[in-house]
């Protein structure tokens, strides 16, 4: 090992964060939609065209309020990718639904709409495309098939805060978009995530499953004179020292996404001439998805490779990670009856992909380190 340890992420400042936070601790409200947090959801409305967002504890959190306003009943069908986080299934299996995993495009490790048409039938209600990396799913294509079979489409965009597609925000083209603020995402809070509302029917309902079934927003906003349990619902509020850091690093937004970007670029450049020979696939930048510089990912040509490189990494003080164990071969997976050969391009994919550290305070000399690592890795095989 030689140098300082690089991390596969790292937590940052970008710019007023920590100001923001005693702000909103000077002011006496530490609870939920103080100031801080309708400054969060304003500026995304604003800059994305949200219709409504509301701040959420989690990417989880807003997934478990999108599966509630679906009003799924046991036996109705929820159409998900494999290889996505467990949340993304489980937030829609708690509603007593039926999964029905979907495989994924070899291109940009997307939900595969091709496929969906065979997988719709008479119970499906809901279709759940995930960006992976911020790359937009085919949305056109999707949002006309649920219009012809009358089905919501909820975007898991955890990924994909600030990407686009076809010009369009990633997590307002469904009925129902989820944000991830997580300190892994690009912009962060540490834990955090919102609700996009696209729709103008969930709204109310929204609200009432946020503050825990009850009708507490309107009650804050004079239309009753007391609030009670009047549905379904849980705690999903984030406390305003969490929305004031992210309000902090919301007006760095672009900023960030352009050292990201840079990160990006580099890591596309300097792997160009492995990808040339053939030893890795990076990912593509497709012409109608705008990505927003998530992640740098590459494949390997199978998994022994993929781990040996992860060894050699890890030996020089490098920490790259992979993901997903593809959710229809875990063990929640099987007992619903999957196994590995149902989604191929699922199972290969979380064999070979490996992300490389990506985080705002990456250094240039720190990236390099970690190019020429792989770089002589290969030159080795």
């Amino acid at each position: 090992m030689s140098g300082r340890a690089i991390p596969f992420n790292r937590a940052f400042i970008a710019g007023n964060e920590l100001s923001y936070v005693a702000q909103a601790v000077a002011s006496g409200t530490l609870g939920a939609d103080g100031s801080f947090t309708r400054r969060c959801c304003a500026w995304m409305e604003q800059r994305f065209g949200a219709r409504r967002v509301l701040l959420t504890p989690s990417c989880s959190s807003a997934l478990e309020i999108a599966a509630v306003l679906c009003d799924l009943t046991p036996g109705d069908e929820v159409l998900v990718p494999s290889f996505t986080f467990v949340t993304t299934a489980s937030a829609f299996l708690a509603t007593g639904c039926r999964l029905r995993f979907v495989d994924i495009r070899p291109d940009t490790l997307n939900m595969d709409e091709t496929l969906l048409p065979a997988l719709i039938g008479p119970r499906t209600r809901v279709i759940v495309p995930v960006h992976y990396a911020g790359v937009g799913c085919a949305m056109d294509e999707i949002m006309a098939l649920a219009d012809r079979h009358s089905l919501l489409v909820v975007e898991d965009a955890a990924q994909a805060v600030g990407a686009r597609y076809r010009g369009r925000s990633l997590g307002t083209i469904g009925h129902l978009g989820c944000f991830s603020f997580h300190e892994t995402k690009n912009l962060i809070c540490g834990e955090g995530g919102a609700l996009v509302i696209n729709d103008a029917r969930f709204e109310a309902r929204a609200d009432v499953v946020r503050h825990s079934g009850t009708n507490r927003s309107e009650f804050l906003r004079g239309g009753v004179d007391r609030y009670t349990w009047v549905d379904v619902g849980s705690s999903h509020l984030p406390s305003e020292m969490v929305a004031a850091f992210l309000y902090g690093q919301l007006e760095e937004a672009e900023r960030i996404t352009a050292r990201r970007w840079t990160i990006y670029r580099r890591y596309h450049a300097g792997l160009a001439p492995l990808v040339a020979r053939g030893c890795l696939q990076t990912a593509p930048a497709p012409d109608d998805a705008q990505h927003n510089a998530h992640m740098f990912y590459v494949l390997a040509e199978d998994g022994s490779t993929r781990d040996a490189l992860i060894a050699w990494l890890k030996a020089r003080g490098i920490q790259a990670v992979f993901h997903y164990v593809p959710l229809h071969s875990s063990p929640m997976g099987r007992r619903m009856g999957y196994v590995p050969e149902d989604l191929p391009v699922t199972e290969s994919v979380s064999a070979r992909l490996l992300r490389l550290p990506c985080y705002f305070e990456l250094e240039p000399s720190d990236q390099s380190r970690v190019i020429d690592a792989i770089v002589d890795f290969f030159s080795r095989r």
